[in-house]
């Protein structure tokens, strides 16, 4: 074959010789995946009018702002999430995408509420990781309402509004978590749960996730009620120094909520066999659990697949932009992924 020609490549791309026309000379709207799908066609058989097809192609993206409402600014997991939803906003193939990313240091559901209305007169979508209470789920519904989408993201809300969940069946990861300390554990003993708040759906269902296990499979292991780190790690730090000299028999502890630096911290500076032996699983690969597996502190980090929750989140949100109000809950569930000392 010779040069490709316009005839070539609607061939290629399965596509009719005006949808080619359209989309390289602009003369009526084509859909995106249809653009898409023809400059793909035109790469892969060497059609000289590719430049065009590209220039055509970021001339029609639209302009979108995402807002993203995240946790205390201060803890590296969620400088982690601001990282990574900038560069998936930023790498979005269908629209010229800008993020506006905001903290919520002060946890308040006032305070949350109140950022989650002045970034909706900002931006065209937002997803946040917020506390279950009246005030914020009130609050998403009247910003929904007012015909902003807002996604939540890695914890649900039970906010009827709401217009779609991306993250992990949470239930699943728990009892996840408890077949690592029922199936590791050296002898049977105490387990320990550490949450941040209940008010957080994501680690409630995970923490029931984890007692349903213990109880179905009718082990030999005794549930401790569950301790609250109030989302610090000072406070899970003093929590497992509290264990570590009161429950001689504790054979496993489950974080499910923020703190596990914490704990790491206090494991590290409790260097006896006893702790050696402590089956600990937590949350969210980052530099700090990475380090933690690869000394031993932690056993097992269940963690969401950063990229691919935030690309599925963008493109959730972008897409709830284009269609407008909707009735149903869009629910994005991930496969969480699983880490230990030997695939970090």
């Amino acid at each position: 074959m010779g040069r490709p020609t316009i005839a070539h490549l609607a061939k290629a791309a399965n596509v009719s010789v005006s949808t080619i026309d359209r989309v390289m000379n602009g003369r009526d709207p084509v859909r995106p995946e249809t653009a898409e799908q023809v400059l793909l066609a035109a790469e892969r058989i060497g059609f000289r009018g590719i430049t065009a097809i590209r220039r055509r192609l970021e001339s029609n993206r639209p302009v979108r702002k995402f807002g993203f409402l995240l946790k205390q600014s201060h803890r590296k997991l969620y400088q982690m999430w601001a990282e990574t939803l900038a560069k998936a906003v930023e790498e979005f193939p269908h629209a010229h995408g800008r993020s506006l990313i905001r903290f919520s240091d002060e946890l308040e559901p006032e305070k949350v509420a109140e950022t989650l209305f002045s970034l909706s007169r900002e931006v065209d979508a937002i997803a946040l990781i917020a506390s279950d209470h009246p005030k914020v789920n009130h609050a998403v519904d009247q910003v929904v309402a007012d015909g902003v989408p807002v996604f939540t993201m890695i914890a649900d809300l039970s906010a009827p509004g709401r217009t779609g969940y991306v993250g992990n069946d949470n239930f699943k990861k728990g009892r996840t978590a408890a077949w690592f300390v029922a199936n590791t554990s050296r002898t049977a003993g105490k387990v320990a749960v550490f949450v941040g708040s209940h008010r957080y759906l994501c680690q409630d269902l995970c923490e029931m996730g984890f007692r349903s296990y213990l109880r179905e499979q009718g082990l030999e292991f005794q549930m401790m009620e569950t301790m609250l780190t109030h989302e610090e790690p000072k406070n899970a730090y003093d929590l497992i120094q509290q264990l570590l000299t009161t429950t001689p028999d504790l054979v496993g502890l489950y974080v499910a909520g923020g703190g596990i630096t914490g704990v790491m911290r206090a494991l590290r500076e409790n260097d006896t066999p006893a702790v050696k032996k402590l089956i600990v699983v937590g949350h969210e690969l980052t530099n700090d659990t990475r380090t933690g597996l690869a000394d031993g502190v932690v056993k097992a980090i269940l963690s969401h697949p950063a990229r691919v929750l935030t690309d599925t989140l963008v493109n959730a949100m972008a897409e709830a932009v284009n269609a407008g109000p909707s009735s149903t809950v869009a629910q994005h569930i991930l496969p969480f992924e699983i880490y230990t000392a030997e695939n970090i």
